[in-house]
């Protein structure tokens, strides 16, 4: 080997290490988020020894609460414009699902069993029929984004009579291949550098995740970043994320979509690279009671890159003003 290809070889190790160094990025403690992500109406609950951070907004003598779930390396946050502008009418349950933001990995019983079905769609939707048990919750209007969708429908079928609507943001089900998908949930499923991961954490890949799925990646600003980058910080859920990535399959028993009857709202970004249109409308034939919303300039996380617009047929959907 010449001594220039060793020289240049000798540079590249140095950058890499470097951009190592300069991008470490460990676990951070729970308690040193909680002040800056979880200020009031934030509150944290314990549900069968899982603390859950979750905001519960809105009249209370509502009967049929909203509850919002969030998707994949996201959290409540998501929700803020929704919950905004339903507030004043109708109680709210937004919360970070086990694995994100400030509630962590599944902890106590849930924790148990094999890793591969820890994060599965079936454990996060039994989950929540335990977290409205908590809340005392009998029968909620249930949307999700994402993963929040999936979970969402499969809660609808697991307990259709806890369930009395639904609205799916382009959520997961049937079967798709992504145009284009996140690198960080790419680095999640691959073994070793998953590890790698857990204390590396460059900004610019929590960038290059957002612009991904956002419609105009123009609306990613610096403050969302650092949202995103410090809650995937929370101690466990870089461990969690890949647990969950390395064991999900897609499309994995959406038959059971077909069996569902409940009124069902469908949005869906036009834009969307990771969960393409053709989903969206798998999921309308496959509802019967079912409405399709497409925002064609939008992308996978319609509902927190364009609050405003997105939340009107949510509205007209609940008979609200």
């Amino acid at each position: 080997m010449s001594a220039w290809l060793l020289r240049v070889l000798g540079v590249l190790l140095m950058l890499t290490a470097l951009g190592l160094a300069l991008s470490r990025a460990p676990d951070r403690p729970v308690e040193t988020l909680v002040a800056r992500w979880a200020p009031a109406p934030s509150d944290f609950i314990d549900v069968k020894g899982q603390i859950v951070h979750l905001r519960d907004e809105g009249p209370r003598g509502d009967p049929l609460p909203i509850v919002l779930i969030h998707g994949t390396s996201a959290s409540l946050h998501t929700w803020e414009g929704w919950v905004r502008a339903l507030k004043g009418q109708r109680r709210i349950v937004t919360f970070d699902l086990p694995g994100f933001g400030l509630t962590g990995p599944f902890t106590g019983p849930y924790a148990s069993g094999p890793e591969a079905s820890r994060y599965h769609g079936d454990a996060y939707a039994r989950f929540v029929l335990d977290l409205l048990d908590a809340l005392k919750i009998q029968r909620a209007v249930l949307g999700g984004n994402s993963l929040g969708g999936e979970v969402a429908w499969r809660m609808a079928a697991l307990a259709p009579q806890r369930v009395d609507r639904l609205v799916l943001v382009d959520a997961s089900g049937p079967a798709f291949k992504p145009q284009s998908m996140p690198l960080g949930f790419w680095i999640a499923r691959v073994p070793v550098i998953n590890r790698l991961a857990e204390y590396v954490l460059p900004r610019a890949l929590v960038a290059q995740g957002l612009a991904n799925v956002y419609g105009d990646p123009a609306k990613v600003t610096p403050e969302l970043v650092e949202r995103y980058f410090e809650l995937t910080l929370r101690e466990g859920n870089r461990r969690a994320l890949a647990q969950r990535m390395q064991h999900v399959t897609v499309g994995e028993q959406a038959e059971r979509i077909a069996s569902l009857k409940l009124p069902t709202l469908i949005l869906w970004g036009g834009r969307d690279k990771f969960i393409p249109p053709e989903v969206a409308r798998q999921f309308q034939q496959q509802i019967v009671a079912s409405k399709l919303v497409m925002f064609d300039d939008l992308g996978h996380v319609p509902q927190e890159e364009d609050p405003a617009r997105t939340v009107l047929p949510v509205k007209a959907f609940l008979g609200l003003r």
